[in-house]
């Protein structure tokens, strides 16, 4: 039997955004001010061109695509395992402390005179941790650790809070200011392959104890009695969900800073493909981040050419309208 349905549709959506991944990425080789054109990249990627494009190809443009790629697709599994976890759809890792809690202790660091890029990662890490725990316990003590909108506000309340500190810190040490503000406002670009590396151990240990706490968690996605009934306890289950989005969350903040809406957008893109089972959406969240951040990286290259535009200004410049629309429309996927 013919099937009616469009040629689009034959396709399944995780192998359609791979495959447009793939084309996003060649286009971030290929894509970039200066006076590198298209044309003279592209012998690159066939082992010739010139050595003006080889090193702007191999050595500025591979570099900033990797630690995109990677940044994003841990942003994007981030936030689906937050809203997921918090079963709201308007959660992100920033909502419970975990962005600002990493931005603030790298800051610190920074201020100390710290580069070390392992150093960097695990502080990043330990503060996003330390961020979420605070308002956890917070939350806890008030009698609402498991009401999912009161800890938002808890987690809310600590985001200002140290973001405000985060902001003192350059008013007090002029020779880091310039360095923390660069750092503060998001990007990819100046990262090599070295610092990527020291994500890798951290990475790895994300994706272990995010294979282990998937299924689980779609259970709790059902209700604690749900997830009981099948013999799983939700408060490891919160612990360990924790843990995984303070990993991806540090390790992504302590190579781009702080690259804010990514973890809201890509879950709503996948659960708008997939519907709302956790474990189709990771599965397409793990191509979209990457799309939405190179995407938006590109553009930080060519609008202001040849200068370049703040990778997190940008992302909330395109991300805010596009999410008031999904609100206004009352698209939002259910979880």
């Amino acid at each position: 039997m013919i099937s009616s349905l469009p040629p689009y549709r034959l396709i399944p959506p995780p192998l359609a955004a791979g495959f447009l991944l793939f084309i996003i990425c060649i286009a971030s080789l290929l894509l970039g001010a200066g006076d590198v054109t298209p044309a003279d990249a592209l012998p690159v990627l066939f082992g010739g061109g010139s050595d003006e494009a080889r090193f702007i190809v191999l050595e500025l443009r591979m570099p900033r695509t990797l630690v995109a790629l990677v940044v994003g697709a841990a942003l994007g599994c981030a936030g689906a395992l937050m809203q997921t976890l918090s079963r709201n759809p308007l959660a992100e890792p920033g909502l419970l402390g975990i962005s600002a809690g990493s931005s603030f202790a790298v800051a610190v660091m920074l201020m100390l005179g710290a580069s070390a890029a392992t150093l960097t990662v695990y502080v990043s890490q330990l503060g996003a941790l330390a961020g979420c725990l605070i308002v956890l316990s917070a939350a806890r003590i008030q009698g609402v650790g498991n009401d999912p909108i009161r800890l938002v506000l808890a987690g809310a309340t600590l985001t200002g809070l140290l973001l405000s500190m985060t902001s003192l810190l350059l008013m007090f040490d002029q020779r880091s200011a310039d360095e923390i503000r660069f750092w503060v406002t998001g990007s990819v670009a100046g990262r090599d392959l070295d610092d990527l590396y020291h994500l890798l151990p951290s990475l790895a240990v994300a994706i272990i104890l995010m294979l282990i706490v998937i299924r689980p968690l779609a259970a709790l996605s059902l209700g604690e009695r749900a997830a009981q009934g099948l013999g799983h306890k939700p408060g490891r289950i919160r612990l360990i969900t924790v843990l995984v989005v303070a990993l991806l969350v540090g390790a992504a903040t302590a190579m781009a800073g702080p690259i804010i809406f990514v973890g809201l957008v890509v879950p709503f893109i996948a659960r708008a493909i997939a519907g709302p089972d956790i474990r189709r959406t990771l599965w397409l969240c793990l191509p979209i981040g990457p799309i939405i951040l190179i995407v938006a990286d590109i553009l930080s290259r060519l609008l202001v050419s040849p200068a370049e535009l703040p990778l997190g200004v940008l992302t909330a410049i395109i991300g805010a309208p596009v999410l008031l629309l999904v609100v206004r429309g009352k698209r939002m996927p259910a979880l």
